[in-house]
């Protein structure tokens, strides 16, 4: 089986350990390379990902406030839990958010961004992905995002929209088995993109907004 083509990574300045250590975290916990559930240990971890212990505790820290982790005393840490009931309760500030920045990505982004949204598109037009490759074309899904919240230029939304489209994510990830098409989710983005990058900011609000409503939907007919 081919692998997919790497996408450009969404979040690309020059990181401190402590923040490159939280953001590695944070997209294995969203893409369930840690579980839910699973023991957070800062020693191995910090192994793994080769920081000292120290960025890697200040992430976990930070991953408490994103509800990723939670620590329990004399107990640990560990991955939290995936609650399907928040679904509804995510869903009803994505349907909010996620327009508002597409539409302000459209009419905001600079000329590079806009190449680079076009970039993406295009890449993702060429994909034929085979069912296996599911959990590959969430990382898709993910760039997309992050590139329009960057676009956006508002960093208080760009903060907030991460944090609700990691929850979002986590829960498909957790459902992708029996979800019938990710290729179908992920090639909705290619419009969207072309929406942004052309400055169409009706249209780039109306299929962020459908994006969204019928994420709920696939996930809500296969719970």
């Amino acid at each position: 089986m081919n692998a997919l083509p790497a996408m450009p990574p969404a979040e690309d300045e020059t990181l401190s350990h402590a923040e490159a250590a939280y953001r590695q975290l944070r997209d294995k916990l969203i893409m369930l390379d840690i579980r839910p559930g699973d023991p957070i240990n800062d020693g191995q971890l910090a192994a793994e990902l080769g920081f000292g212990r120290t960025p890697v505790r200040e992430a976990i820290k930070r991953l408490e406030v994103d509800h990723l982790v939670v620590s329990y005393p004399r107990r640990g840490t560990f991955a939290t839990t995936v609650d399907f009931t928040e679904l509804a309760d995510v869903s009803e500030i994505r349907e909010l958010l996620e327009p508002l920045a597409a539409r302000r990505a459209a009419k905001r982004a600079n000329a590079a961004m806009r190449e680079e949204l076009l970039d993406v598109a295009k890449a993702i037009s060429e994909l034929a992905p085979t069912p296996a490759q599911s959990r590959e074309l969430m990382r898709y899904d993910l760039t997309v995002h992050r590139l329009i919240y960057r676009a956006a230029a508002n960093p208080h939304l760009e903060d907030t929209l991460i944090r609700y489209d990691n929850l979002a994510t986590r829960i498909w990830c957790l459902v992708l088995d029996k979800v019938p098409s990710v290729s179908g989710h992920i090639g909705e983005h290619v419009d969207l993109l072309k929406a942004v990058a052309e400055g169409d900011a009706d249209k780039a609000g109306e299929l962020a907004l459908h994006h969204v409503t019928s994420f709920e939907e696939t996930i809500r007919k296969v719970l």
